[in-house]
């Protein structure tokens, strides 16, 4: 069983996580581990009228509270096949550059990145000032896949779903999860 931890933070871009949950729940061999920041909840009721925080944690495996530095996805001896931030805020992706683990998300993401797996940080923010692209060029030079929610107009989207979709998909790719969410480019 491949387990997979999904960081949430307080960007915008609840339904990513939503999208990534159901997703991973298609997926026979892969166990996930939820963890939701501080802040979580609350853009998710922002952003997804009539679904709360316990309506996304029914889509996990695993729930681990943000508070809890001691839950097994804290510690590098817990063997996961990565980590997805999605949304991952910019004071997040600060914090994951600088070790700063104060909380379950950013010591998830740490360990991770120590342990030579695989961390993808769908980074919401824009515009990027100086001060954002250092941090995500550390990050990149540190291990961690940028993967922002840019649209691939290639797939042609229609809806709010295909662009969502399209985000998800790449980012499970980084963790070699196969999935049918968007249509593959083969060529013109």
């Amino acid at each position: 069983m491949r387990k997979i931890i999904v960081g949430m933070t307080g960007a915008s871009g609840s339904l990513l996580t939503i999208r990534t949950l159901e997703a991973l729940r298609d997926v026979a061999d892969v166990e996930t581990h939820l963890v939701l920041s501080a802040e979580a909840a609350r853009t998710l009721e922002l952003e997804v009228p009539g679904r709360s925080a316990a309506d996304l944690e029914r889509l996990a495996d695993v729930v681990h509270h943000h508070a809890n530095l001691a839950a097994p996805i804290s510690s590098g001896s817990f063997l996961t096949a990565g980590m997805l931030v999605v949304p991952c805020s910019m004071k997040t992706a600060s914090a994951i550059a600088h070790s700063y683990n104060d909380n379950l998300v950013t010591r998830a993401a740490d360990v991770t990145l120590k342990e030579r797996r695989p961390l993808v940080l769908v980074v919401r923010e824009t515009p990027l000032h100086v001060g954002h692209l250092r941090t995500l060029v550390q990050l990149a030079e540190i291990g961690a896949v940028i993967l922002p929610p840019i649209v691939g107009f290639y797939t042609q989207p229609k809806t709010i779903d295909d662009v969502v979709n399209h985000t998800v998909g790449k980012a499970l790719d980084q963790l070699g999860v196969e999935h049918n969410l968007f249509a593959r480019w083969s060529g013109a």
